[in-house]
């Protein structure tokens, strides 16, 4: 069964923090792809003497938001107008929301190696529905 096969992908880039007023400042994103949770992509953002924020982002909303704008709610992706090597990564929380520009290539990379490990329309195979199931329930949800 492919469930017990873990794969997991891992990548390190710079998304830039855009504020309204145009100040730009980099932030370090670890994005981590697991074949255990093969519909989302876990993004670590470090936000300097605060720590981190997690995010976790549906793979086919990454895969979209390169083409074309995609997203409701409190993830929107899509290419930036007038400069095709950028995408906007916008999200918002109760706490506050940010908007980065990434750069297209590195994360159409990553989301080529996540292909790799599990191909896309594969990724059921990869769900282990009774731990998903238990987790799930563990929540009280």
């Amino acid at each position: 069964m492919m469930a017990n096969d873990h794969d997991t992908v891992l990548a390190t880039m710079i998304f830039d923090l855009v504020a309204p007023a145009g100040v730009i400042a980099p932030v370090g994103v670890e994005l981590r792809y697991d074949s255990r949770n093969p519909y989302e992509i876990a993004m670590k953002l470090n936000v300097g003497t605060d720590g981190q924020v997690d995010w976790v982002i549906a793979r086919d909303l990454l895969v979209d938001g390169l083409i074309a704008e995609a997203g409701e709610g409190d993830v929107r992706i899509g290419p930036r107008r007038g400069f095709p090597g950028l995408v906007v990564i916008e999200m918002s929380s109760p706490s506050g929301q940010a908007s980065f520009e990434v750069n297209a290539d590195q994360l159409a990379g990553f989301l080529n190696d996540t292909y790799d490990a599990v191909a896309p329309g594969d990724e059921h195979r990869w769900m282990n529905i009774d731990e998903a199931l238990s987790q799930l329930l563990s929540h009280n949800l």
